[in-house]
Protein backbone atom coordinates (compact mmCIF):
# COMPACT_ATOMS: atom_id res chain seq x y z
CA UNK A 1 0.00 0.00 0.00
CA UNK A 2 2.28 2.77 -1.19
CA UNK A 3 1.77 6.40 -0.30
CA UNK A 4 -0.54 8.24 -2.73
CA UNK A 5 -2.41 5.07 -3.71
CA UNK A 6 -6.04 5.75 -4.58
CA UNK A 7 -8.80 3.49 -3.24
CA UNK A 8 -12.54 3.36 -3.61
CA UNK A 9 -14.07 4.87 -0.49
CA UNK A 10 -14.83 2.05 1.97
CA UNK A 11 -17.40 4.32 3.64
CA UNK A 12 -20.99 5.08 2.71
CA UNK A 13 -20.78 8.70 1.56
CA UNK A 14 -21.60 8.67 -2.17
CA UNK A 15 -20.12 12.17 -2.56
CA UNK A 16 -16.70 10.69 -1.73
CA UNK A 17 -15.96 8.07 -4.39
CA UNK A 18 -12.26 7.74 -3.51
CA UNK A 19 -9.69 8.24 -0.78
CA UNK A 20 -5.96 8.69 -1.23
CA UNK A 21 -3.44 7.28 1.24
CA UNK A 22 -1.25 10.10 2.49
CA UNK A 23 0.51 8.10 5.19
CA UNK A 24 4.15 7.40 4.45
CA UNK A 25 4.99 3.94 3.16
CA UNK A 26 7.55 3.75 5.96
CA UNK A 27 4.63 3.19 8.34
CA UNK A 28 3.45 0.11 6.44
CA UNK A 29 3.29 -2.00 9.63
CA UNK A 30 0.57 0.21 11.07
CA UNK A 31 -2.88 -1.42 11.22
CA UNK A 32 -4.48 1.75 9.85
CA UNK A 33 -3.91 4.08 6.93
CA UNK A 34 -4.28 7.86 7.05
CA UNK A 35 -6.35 8.86 4.05
CA UNK A 36 -7.68 12.07 2.51
CA UNK A 37 -11.13 12.03 0.92
CA UNK A 38 -11.48 12.85 -2.77
CA UNK A 39 -14.90 14.52 -3.01
CA UNK A 40 -17.03 14.80 -6.15
CA UNK A 41 -17.02 18.31 -7.52
CA UNK A 42 -20.46 19.82 -7.77
CA UNK A 43 -21.93 23.29 -8.03
CA UNK A 44 -20.90 23.82 -4.40
CA UNK A 45 -17.29 22.64 -4.89
CA UNK A 46 -14.64 24.99 -3.57
CA UNK A 47 -12.74 27.06 -6.11
CA UNK A 48 -9.45 25.58 -7.28
CA UNK A 49 -7.17 26.52 -4.38
CA UNK A 50 -3.92 25.04 -3.04
CA UNK A 51 -5.82 23.83 0.04
CA UNK A 52 -8.41 21.89 -1.99
CA UNK A 53 -6.75 20.83 -5.25
CA UNK A 54 -8.93 19.63 -8.08
CA UNK A 55 -8.04 16.22 -9.51
CA UNK A 56 -9.36 13.80 -12.12
CA UNK A 57 -9.60 10.16 -10.98
CA UNK A 58 -11.18 7.26 -12.88
CA UNK A 59 -13.27 9.63 -15.00
CA UNK A 60 -14.47 11.61 -11.96
CA UNK A 61 -13.76 15.27 -11.26
CA UNK A 62 -12.94 15.46 -7.55
CA UNK A 63 -11.25 17.72 -5.06
CA UNK A 64 -9.02 16.70 -2.18
CA UNK A 65 -10.40 17.62 1.25
CA UNK A 66 -7.65 17.89 3.88
CA UNK A 67 -10.19 18.93 6.53
CA UNK A 68 -11.61 15.41 6.74
CA UNK A 69 -8.50 13.27 7.10
CA UNK A 70 -9.30 9.88 8.56
CA UNK A 71 -7.64 6.67 9.64
CA UNK A 72 -9.07 3.59 7.96
CA UNK A 73 -8.15 0.02 8.91
CA UNK A 74 -5.85 -1.29 6.18
CA UNK A 75 -8.09 -4.34 5.83
CA UNK A 76 -11.01 -2.12 4.70
CA UNK A 77 -9.08 -0.80 1.71
CA UNK A 78 -9.49 -3.00 -1.34
CA UNK A 79 -7.16 -3.06 -4.33
CA UNK A 80 -5.84 0.34 -5.34
CA UNK A 81 -7.42 1.82 -8.47
CA UNK A 82 -4.27 3.80 -9.17
CA UNK A 83 -1.57 6.05 -7.82
CA UNK A 84 -1.59 9.84 -8.05
CA UNK A 85 0.71 11.36 -10.63
CA UNK A 86 3.76 13.17 -9.30
CA UNK A 87 2.10 16.50 -10.11
CA UNK A 88 -1.01 15.51 -8.11
CA UNK A 89 1.17 14.22 -5.27
CA UNK A 90 2.83 17.64 -5.12
CA UNK A 91 -0.61 19.31 -4.93
CA UNK A 92 -1.62 17.04 -2.01
CA UNK A 93 1.61 17.83 -0.17
CA UNK A 94 1.03 21.56 -0.77
CA UNK A 95 -2.51 21.23 0.61
CA UNK A 96 -1.17 19.55 3.76
CA UNK A 97 1.51 22.23 4.10
CA UNK A 98 -1.18 24.90 3.77
CA UNK A 99 -3.28 23.16 6.42
CA UNK A 100 -0.53 23.03 9.04
CA UNK A 101 1.39 26.20 8.12
CA UNK A 102 2.32 28.48 11.01
CA UNK A 103 1.86 31.59 8.85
Amino acid sequence: MPQFSIYRNPGRNRDIPFVVQIQSSRLERSMGRVVMPLVRRSASAPPDHPLTPHLHVEGEDVFANPFDLATVPATRLEAAVGVLSERDQDMIISALDELVSRA
